[in-house]
């Protein structure tokens, strides 16, 4: 970073059923209905929630900034569909977690991803599929909350851990489209010929580009941030990929070209905080070792 531009900021917009376990009222509402909901919610106000699936990841992001010392930022900001009168149970517990999280959206039953973009964030967390969906189709990185018990392995390092699967998350899913359509030796012969032509950007390319911009504010070898690339490709496809990073001069730490092997012991090694791919069946896999996000773009969701 040079002296007279300014610091890197990350931004994560997150819904109240990432961070907290919202389960019990949740139920409440799909079973009971909106006003059963709302008199439970205020009067359970004072009851604290518990963490849940994005909880960890939330406490890491906010967590940079004390590492970062002013050479970069990361805000993480609540989108809820609470109306602002139920949505105080989730403040209360925010403060009472001790998260620096002070801008928030309360809904009151509507949409929230068109909030996030328009407060700046590059990637959206939430547990409703609908907003996710329609927050990729806007442009913005997004991801659907899977249900997962599991921590990282190395949840208690300071140096936060992120993992991404590589076609139609990082770059876009015309590599995949040949393989779903073609088959798997089309696919090899396909990417070994544009092995110097640069993939096209994914719906979380930018997400990736903002990581790395803050990894480039502090030393190499002891940035607070790692990232990973684990893929079920091998070789040869491997080397577009590595061409294409290059070529968006992105840096990424750890790259795993699996080959099709099952990538959960793989995220559990690496120690990921979270997990982004873009298929339901290693989703599924993964999220039995780390927490993971079911990012519904390309053509393995059509």
């Amino acid at each position: 970073m040079t002296k007279n531009s300014e610091p890197s900021k990350l931004v994560v917009a997150i819904s109240s059923r990432a961070l907290f376990n919202l389960d019990d009222s949740h139920k409440i509402f799909e079973t009971q209905g909106i006003d059963a909901y709302c008199e439970f919610q205020i009067a359970h106000e004072d009851d604290i929630l518990k963490p849940g699936v994005a909880f960890p990841l939330v406490e890491k992001l906010l967590h940079l900034n004390e590492k970062l010392a002013g050479l970069a930022s990361v805000e993480v900001i609540l989108l809820s569909r609470n109306s602002a009168d139920t949505g105080l149970r989730i403040f209360n517990s925010i403060q009472h977690h001790n998260l620096a999280i002070t801008r928030a959206a309360f809904t009151g039953g509507s949409s929230t991803y068109s909030y996030a973009k328009a407060m700046g964030a590059q990637l959206f967390l939430s547990a409703n599929p609908v907003d996710v969906n329609r927050a990729l189709k806007s442009g913005l990185a997004a991801a659907t909350i899977l249900p997962s018990n599991t921590k990282s392995s190395k949840a208690s390092s300071g140096q936060l851990r992120i993992a991404f699967d590589g076609d139609a998350v990082l770059f876009s899913d015309e590599a995949e489209r040949v393989f779903k359509t073609e088959g798997l030796d089309a696919f090899t012969a396909s990417e070994k010929a544009a092995a110097h032509k640069p993939l096209s950007g994914g719906p979380f390319k930018d997400f990736l580009e903002a990581l790395h911009k803050i990894q480039s504010s502090t030393p190499a070898n002891n940035s607070p941030i790692r990232t990973a690339l684990i893929t079920a490709r091998a070789a040869p496809a491997h080397e577009r990929v590595i061409r294409t990073l290059r070529a968006w001069n992105i840096r990424i730490d750890e790259a795993l070209f699996l080959g099709g092997i099952d990538k959960g012991a793989f995220l559990n090694a690496f120690g990921a905080d979270f997990f982004f791919d873009d298929q339901q069946g290693h989703c599924e896999s993964a999220r039995q070792h780390v927490p993971t996000g079911h990012v519904p773009h390309g053509v393995a969701n059509n």
